[in-house]
C-alpha cells in the first residue's frame, strides 16, 4: 500500500514551489533496471496539478493530430518532496498503516490520528 495516491491532496514541502497544494494525477512508482518486479524508491515520482510547470516545444509529427508549439504542463517531482493533508486537521502530516482484525490495511493521519482512507 502506497503512502500517497491518486486522488489525494498534497502540500509541497521543499523546492521552489514549497508551500503550494494539489492533487496527484499519477503516481509513477520506481522501477528498478536490474532486477525486474523490485521497486526502487529513489525513482518514485508523483505528478501534482498545478506544480512544477514546465514548458515543453513539441513540434509536428507526421499526420498525427497533435498539439503544436509550446505546450506548458506539470513535470513528475519526487514523492519526498510532498506530504500529504489530512482532511480532518487540514495540515501536511506524515502517514501510517493499521492493520485491523479482518486483514485490512488503511492509513492514518500521525498527528490527529484520524484514518485518511
Amino acid at each position: 500500500m502506497e503512502r500517497i495516491k491518486k486522488g489525494d491532496t498534497v502540500e509541497l514541502i521543499s523546492g521552489k514551489n514549497k508551500g503550494e497544494r494539489g492533487t496527484v494525477h499519477s503516481v509513477q512508482p520506481g522501477q528498478s533496471k536490474h532486477q525486474p518486479g523490485e521497486g526502487d524508491p529513489n525513482r518514485d515520482r508523483i505528478v501534482v496539478s498545478g506544480v512544477n510547470l514546465i514548458k515543453k516545444h513539441q513540434k509536428r509529427t507526421g499526420d498525427v493530430r497533435t498539439q503544436v508549439g509550446i505546450i506548458e504542463r506539470e513535470a513528475p517531482i519526487h514523492s519526498s518532496k510532498v506530504a500529504l493533508v489530512c482532511k480532518n486537521c487540514d495540515k501536511p502530516a506524515r502517514v501510517g498503516f493499521r492493520v485491523f482484525e479482518d486483514g485490512t490495511k488503511a492509513r492514518f493521519c500521525k498527528h490527529c490520528g484520524e484514518l485518511i482512507d
